[in-house]
Order: C-alpha cells, then structure tokens, then sequence
C-alpha cells in the first residue's frame, strides 16, 4: 500500500474519526466544567537539625551529625505515615473530619537529595482544609518524634499559608482527548479496512487469486434494464420514419 491507499482509507472513514473526535471532545469538555471540583494542594515544610542537647554540648553542628540527620530524613519520612503519627492528628484535629486511614493516603512527603528538609503536602477540595490539614500533620509529627525516637531534632521551617489550584486545566484536558480520540478513530479505520475482505474492484480480485483480469462487467443501473423506446419521448415514437416492404 502507498501513502495514496492510506490517504484513500482515512477519507473512507472521515465520518467515523470525526463522530469519535466530536464526542470524546464535547464529553471530556462537558465533564472538566461541570462535573469536577477544585483541588487545591498545600505545603509545608520540615527541616531535620540537631537535638537541642547536642548543640548545647558541641556548640556548632558536627558533619557527622549533619549526615546523621540526613539518614534520619528517610526514616521520618515513614513514621509520618504511620498511625502513630495520625491517630493523634485525628485526636488533637477532629474540625479537619479525617481518618488517620485517609490522611496517611493524602499526605505526600519529599525531599531533595542529601537534604535535612522534609517537604509535606497535601490535597483537598477545600481550600482551607489544605492548608490547615498540612499544618497539623507537621505540629503534631514535631510533637511526637520526640516520645518516638528519644530525640528533639525536627523544627518547622515553613508552615503553610496558602493553597494552590492542582485542578487539571479544562483545555488540556479537551486537548489530550482530542489527540487520543483521533489516534483510536484512526486506529479503527485502519481496522475495519483491515477486516473488510469484500471484492470492489478488478485489482482486489487481481491481488486474491493471483492472476490477471482479462474482462470487466460494467455495472448495469435499472435505467439500463429499460427498453430503448420506452426512454424516447411520443413525438420522437411518431416522428421516426417506418420501414416498408415492396412485394
């Protein structure tokens, strides 16, 4: 098949791709304005430092202990996931109408490499609730690593103060269901032509049995089924000369 043949099918089945591009379109469009909430996400953030104690003993923060802390970052990183953690968010924070189940799925932490700075965020529809939620998963985790780890290592660098739309952009939406859309129409046509084995042209039967075609039938319309005087019109019937016979 040539780049003509391909083109060929694509126009064959422009209907189909165009109803599937159209409907995806306006369905996607529909649903990103009318049916999805705002999201909004939050941060705040935690830095792993030295103890209060040892500062108070050395004066000034060792390199051992910075790099004792940055090993440190990765086992927070689990207990703050951990319903020793979030039972007592629940507890102390029963306004934010949270399971410690639901906030140990929506809180995200990260952190940079060979960094003591812990990231938290969190996503809510509600644009306080983000910023309040985040705010008390990092006041009550610096209040319990202490009772966990027998160290008081963890201050709040930033708390949150605002939230920020994370909601996907209807636009961009309607944008990936348009190229998506077309890719699958594109990919049905191709299919359809690909399961469609019927015979149109003296080519096709040139190609299946392997042998060239020698005559053609053309098409017969019903016009062609009528007699030749009935498509003369009267004055044609009555004007046409008579043949005679002479005995």
């Amino acid at each position: 098949m040539g780049l003509k043949d391909y083109v060929a099918i694509l126009w064959k089945r422009l209907w189909l791709i165009a109803v599937c591009i159209i409907a995806a379109c306006v369905t996607t469009g529909i649903y990103s304005y009318y049916f999805t909430n705002p999201v909004y996400q939050s941060y705040s953030k935690i830095i792993v430092n030295h103890s209060k104690e040892s500062n108070e003993l050395m004066g000034q923060l060792s390199l051992n202990e910075v790099n004792l802390n940055i090993q440190l970052v990765n086992t927070y990183k689990e207990i703050i996931k951990t319903n020793a953690v979030m039972d007592r968010v629940v507890e102390q924070h029963p306004e934010l109408r949270l399971t410690a189940e639901q906030l140990i799925g929506r809180i995200e932490v990260r952190t940079v490499n060979n960094s003591q700075v812990m990231t938290l965020s969190i996503q809510d529809d509600s644009y306080d609730n983000a910023i309040n939620t985040v705010n008390a998963v990092a006041s009550v985790f610096k209040e319990t690593i202490p009772s966990i780890m027998s160290v008081d290592n963890v201050e709040i660098l930033s708390e949150a103060k605002i939230a920020y739309d994370v909601s996907p952009n209807p636009i961009v939406n309607i944008m990936m269901s348009f190229i998506v859309s077309l890719m699958i129409s594109v990919g049905i046509a191709f299919l359809l032509e690909y399961l469609d084995d019927t015979v149109k042209s003296e080519a096709d039967i040139a190609q299946i049995l392997g042998v060239p075609t020698f005559a053609v039938v053309a098409v017969i319309t019903k016009n062609d089924l009528v007699p030749r005087h009935k498509n003369l019109s009267k004055q044609e019937v009555e004007g046409a000369p008579y043949a005679t016979v002479n005995s």
